[in-house]
């Protein structure tokens, strides 16, 4: 099963994502977190922490900021579950790849046979950024969040900390 929960920054998406992530799998499941910590960003630190002391030792955590496909072994059982938290942070790392690579990734992940959600920041209701990199960003953002609402099975939207099903 493949999951999707996006929404806006601080929306409750990881905490409704890892709720989910939980209650289906069958054993303890993975964290597969995409931040680069290479930046020295303190705020980001904090965020990283308040994160961690969310999940307390519920998950198994793996570090990849890049490719996704490196740590998610290809002969996976069905038991396996998986939460990738973000999706975003994915993208900003992968921003300097093309569409067709970033696509591809996708693709292969999900003919994954395990468990997978899904955490994405919803940036494209705003205005047109100014600059072409973050205007990069956010239509990528809104080219990989179509993607995903494809290969998943389930799809909520996050607002306030409330949720709704769209698929």
């Amino acid at each position: 099963m493949k999951i999707l929960y996006f929404g806006g920054q601080k929306s409750g998406k990881s905490n409704l994502a890892e709720q989910k992530t939980l209650e289906i799998s069958s054993k303890k499941p993975y964290y597969l977190a995409t931040y680069d910590n290479s930046f020295n960003d303190k705020e980001m630190d904090k965020r990283i922490d308040k994160h961690k002391l969310q999940r307390k030792e519920q998950f198994i955590t793996i570090e990849e900021p890049k490719d996704l496909l490196k740590v998610l072994p290809k002969s996976l059982k069905t038991e396996e579950t998986f939460l990738v938290d973000c999706m975003s942070m994915w993208l900003f790392n992968n921003i300097q790849e093309d569409e067709e690579y970033l696509i591809n990734q996708l693709e292969e992940i999900s003919k994954l046979d395990a468990n997978i959600v899904f955490v994405l920041n919803d940036v494209n209701s705003g205005i047109i950024p100014f600059d072409s990199e973050s205007r990069k960003f956010v239509d990528m953002t809104g080219i990989v969040g179509q993607k995903l609402a494809q290969i998943c099975d389930e799809v909520y939207e996050v607002k306030l900390g409330l949720v709704s099903r769209l698929k």
